[in-house]
């Protein structure tokens, strides 16, 4: 705790309860500037080329998009930040194809494992499916649900790309 002898600086707080675009831009800066200073890794990711972005966008014959991944490559990682399919396409295969083609595509890149997270009532029995590992959880988050954190290494076993892309009917 501080002593108020140790304070040497005047200031003031202000409290909002308003979004404030301008200062957490400020935040963000401080912090990633701290990162840089105390991360060679963080200070690494930050040089152009660094994070490698994967997109994956699924369409329908009308050209309408129906699902896909956001992800990235960095750190050794892929890190997969959005992954959806609508409801028609969901149970076909198609995600365990989606899921694939990101990780194998990732792996070309350098990636040695993957992160997610996923809630309780979304994806995570598809991700243990696909030797996923929960690392972390957050109960009661959202009420009443679990927040997962979930890692994978590659190198387990898993499905060859190609053999999925047999199975599904084009």
């Amino acid at each position: 705790m501080l002593k108020s002898e140790e304070i040497t600086t005047n200031y003031s707080i202000d409290v909002s309860l308003e979004q404030r675009e301008e200062f957490s831009a400020f935040l963000k800066q401080k912090i990633r500037e701290y990162n840089n200073d105390h991360s060679i890794h963080h200070r690494e990711a930050r040089r152009e080329g660094s994070v490698q972005p994967i997109t994956i966008i699924v369409s329908d014959d009308d050209n309408r998009w129906i699902g896909g991944i956001s992800a990235e490559v960095y750190w050794n990682w892929l890190e997969i930040h959005d992954f959806w399919l609508s409801e028609g396409c969901r149970g076909k295969g198609l995600g365990t194809l989606l899921l694939n083609k990101v990780e194998t595509i990732a792996r070309e890149k350098g990636a040695t494992k993957v992160l997610l997270t996923t809630f309780e009532f979304q994806a995570r029995t598809f991700y243990e499916l696909h030797q996923y590992k929960v690392v972390g959880e957050i109960q009661d988050y959202p009420p009443g649900s679990t927040y997962y954190t979930m890692v994978k290494i590659f190198g387990e076993i898993g499905y060859p790309v190609q053999l999925l892309e047999a199975a599904i009917p084009q």
